[in-house]
């Protein structure tokens, strides 16, 4: 498919079909709707729906033409409904989640349809890992799939696509001033306030004369720099993750330098709705201020490094200590249209 500002998208997948298909007739939107329905409640027979529900409404069309009322043949379809289910509960042969061989059945199954199909041998056991991975089997009657994050990474196949116990964060660690890019026994500290010099609400102008008061701007602002970097090394923090931000720079390469001196390695730009999953994730609580960087507020993991990937490089956090159960998935491909399809298959 073809979209009109000139994306293209390679797909199997109904639903997805239907979504790109700029469709106007409200018939033909609810069936949209419909396919959608089904791509989050069951996650496949997207177009078995619409085609089913296509005959459906040929059928009633016929009915109609012999005169019979539009209400009754919708009150019939209500009872035919009741009576399918029926059927099908009889038929159908309970799943319990400890039976990982015909859950990795189903998996297979709805992956044969998608076009990484030749994958399913390895997609279809790492799916169902990694939702058993975040419910307790004995007890779960749902998953929350915000546990699970994907992360796409161009590059390599979709077979190199792998399950990390743990957090996979985008972004790079930073590299200014040989910053460090492995830690092992981390505590990490997850922060929502800005490394860098202080700026005003509104715009401003200091107009400086001499050199002695620049000179005395300056090591202010080193002053009051390196003041947050002692606070956050006090704590005993040596990895920190700091929040994107829009007002100014969240953190500056004097802030850098110093951070990389103290062995702190540091993430930053990471996005504001990242932040929840992070929390939950590390057990760690995002710290909006400096005067709340206390230890009881960070997170511990056994290892954070960065690892290359592809063309670019990924944070890797693994052996987390904490309650929440949170798995990433990193998805491989060796362009963007297999890449975004591996994506969605998954």
């Amino acid at each position: 498919i073809q979209s009109s500002n000139g994306d293209v998208t390679i797909t199997n997948d109904g639903a997805t079909i239907l979504k790109q298909m700029a469709v106007l007739h409200p018939v033909a939107r609810m069936l949209v709707e419909l396919s959608k329905a089904q791509d989050v409640e069951a996650g496949d027979g997207t177009t078995t729906v619409v085609v089913i529900a296509g005959s459906l409404l040929n059928a009633s069309q016929n009915l109609l033409e012999k005169g019979i009322h539009p209400t009754t043949i919708s009150d019939s379809f209500q009872k035919a409904a009741v009576k399918a289910t029926e059927v099908l509960t009889e038929m159908s042969t309970p799943v319990t989640l400890d039976d990982r061989e015909s859950l990795l059945k189903s998996a297979t199954t709805s992956l044969n349809s998608k076009v990484v199909s030749q994958y399913s041998s390895q997609l279809a056991p790492l799916s169902v890992d990694a939702v058993l991975k975040v419910i307790d089997p004995a007890t779960a009657t749902n998953v929350d799939l915000r546990d699970i994050k994907v992360v796409k990474k161009l590059g390599g196949t979709v077979e190199d696509t792998e399950l990390v116990e743990g957090l996979v964060l985008d972004q790079k660690a930073s590299h200014l001033a040989g910053g460090v890019t492995r830690v092992e026994k981390a505590k990490i500290g997850l922060i929502q306030f800005c490394i860098s010099p202080p700026k005003t609400d509104m715009e401003n102008q200091v107009i400086v004369s001499d050199y002695s008061q620049m000179d005395r701007i300056l090591r202010e602002e080193r002053q009051y720099i390196l003041n947050i970097c002692k606070k956050i090394k006090k704590s005993g923090c040596n990895v920190v993750l700091i929040q994107k931000s829009i007002l100014r720079d969240a953190v500056n390469e004097m802030a850098l330098h110093f951070l990389a001196k103290m062995k702190i390695l540091v993430v930053q730009d990471i996005e504001r709705n990242d932040v929840e999953f992070i929390s939950r994730a590390l057990a760690c609580r995002p710290i909006a201020s400096l005067d709340h960087f206390l230890p009881e507020h960070l997170g511990s993991a056994a290892l954070v490094e960065e690892i290359p990937m592809g063309a670019s490089r990924i944070v890797k956090i693994t052996g987390a200590v904490s309650t929440a159960k949170s798995v990433s998935v990193c998805v491989r491909g060796s362009n963007k249209l297999v890449l975004e399809e591996a994506d969605r298959s998954i």
